[in-house]
């Protein structure tokens, strides 16, 4: 099994920033993706940035110019930095990761969530 806890998240106001940390931990094997989700109430959960474990990054065309993915592959972490903040932006936040963990094959795996709000 593999557990994703995400950190950093909180109340800013429009024009702040904010960078969400989402670790994992457990008899990891390895790690492709690492990414990053929200979901605003009444709407469905999308996808907000991806990276690869060979270092590729995708964003959503709503948040290009504003958000930075990265990560560490020693630490299994994935950061989000989220500058130039929005209201659109407050969402629960998810990490999710495709990992392989000892004794189990490839799974989907995704944390409890992290709560962003934008005040305008």
């Amino acid at each position: 099994q593999v557990q994703l806890v995400e950190s950093g998240g909180g109340l800013v106001q429009a024009g702040g920033s904010l960078r969400l940390s989402c670790t994992a931990s457990g008899i990891i094997l390895s790690i492709n993706t690492m990414n990053w989700f929200r979901q605003a109430p009444g709407k469905e959960r999308e996808l907000v940035a991806a990276s690869s474990s060979g270092g590729r990054t995708n964003y959503a065309d709503s948040v290009k110019g504003r958000f930075t993915i990265s990560r560490d592959n020693a630490k299994k972490t994935v950061y989000l930095q989220m500058n130039s903040l929005k209201p659109e932006d407050t969402a629960v936040y998810y990490c999710n990761a495709d990992a392989v963990a000892a004794g189990t094959g490839w799974f989907d795996y995704w944390g409890q969530g992290t709560q962003v709000t934008v005040s305008s």
